[in-house]
């Protein structure tokens, strides 16, 4: 089962290469999707494709920026000047100095720093760009073990907010019974004492139709406060949330979602509210649900 992780993250590795030694730097903040920055030396340039794909398909979410330096081994390489490479950087200064004949010409050291122009002899390519891989590999390892540490962490934070909300929807359920009661009775009481008049000698109305309808109103009044549907979508919900945790993954989008389900619910439980008990119960569950939100923008 895979586990839940933070978005941010930090790792380094270090490894060896035929033309030296790497080092690997992973660093990632929040994002909404994978926005991936990477950063590499000229003479490894040619593994940037596979790295590009071996870090997607392992990290789903995040800003993440990847720098990968190498410190060159004299003794590994030889260097080897690319007599076409200079050629080309030739041509391209005769055409510009053709159109500006006051053009300085570049100097021998401008031109060797030109990509390109040297590289490092006979390297199998392969070989290059597998032993990069292989220690961004190792790296990836511990960047992931460090954000599924953090991950769990915010799993916990999540499932505490989530007891909070079962509590508060408890509280509620349990004191909808007695909050209908009283409302029905002061409802009951006030249509009584306002219908009063119509029991007089002139009305057409008997006693008994009138309480009959005020039976009605009462009846029709307490369903639209009701909060059943409310309380079972919130238990719903939170139940889905924890699901969700357990499985692990890339839980981050499917959980907000649900938050926004749970603070619908919450709105419309506090527009339903009859009592003091009822909105204040409403406030609380915003609260926690924009407490948790906060916590899952950080999860992948």
């Amino acid at each position: 089962m895979a586990s839940v992780c933070s978005m941010t993250g930090f790792a380094n590795g270090q490894g060896s290469c035929p033309l030296g030694t790497l080092s690997i730097e992973l660093r990632c903040v929040n994002s909404r999707f994978l926005d991936l920055t990477l950063r590499m030396p000229e003479e490894l340039r040619m593994a940037e494709p596979a790295v590009r794909d071996m870090i997607t398909k392992r990290v789903a979410r995040g800003k993440l920026e990847c720098r990968i330096s190498l410190k060159t081994n004299p003794a590994m390489t030889t260097p080897r000047v690319s007599p076409e490479a200079v050629e080309a950087l030739r041509s391209i200064q005769q055409c510009i100095m053709a159109i500006a004949p006051d053009a300085k010409p570049l100097t021998v050291s401008q031109i060797l720093a030109y990509p390109g122009i040297v590289s490092s002899g006979d390297v199998n390519a392969d070989e290059l760009v597998q032993s990069v891989l292989s220690v961004l590999s190792d790296t990836i390892d511990t960047f992931t073990e460090t954000r599924e540490r953090e991950g769990a962490a915010l799993a916990r934070v999540i499932e505490g907010y989530c007891d909070q909300i079962v509590a508060v929807v408890t509280d509620v359920s349990d004191a909808m019974p007695l909050i209908l009661q009283h409302i029905q009775s002061k409802l009951t009481e006030r249509l009584e004492h306002a219908l009063s008049k119509t029991l007089s000698e002139n009305s057409t109305l008997s006693k008994e139709e009138v309480t009959d309808r005020i039976r009605q109103e009462v009846t029709l009044y307490a369903l639209k406060i009701d909060v059943d549907e409310e309380i079972n979508r919130l238990l719903t919900h939170v139940k889905e949330v924890r699901r969700v945790l357990a499985a692990g993954g890339a839980t981050g989008r499917r959980l907000d979602f649900l938050m926004q389900e749970m603070n619908r619910e919450a709105n419309t439980l506090g527009s339903k509210a009859a009592a003091i008990e009822m909105t204040n119960a409403s406030l609380s569950l915003k609260l926690y649900i924009e407490q948790m939100r906060e916590q899952i923008q950080n999860l992948q």
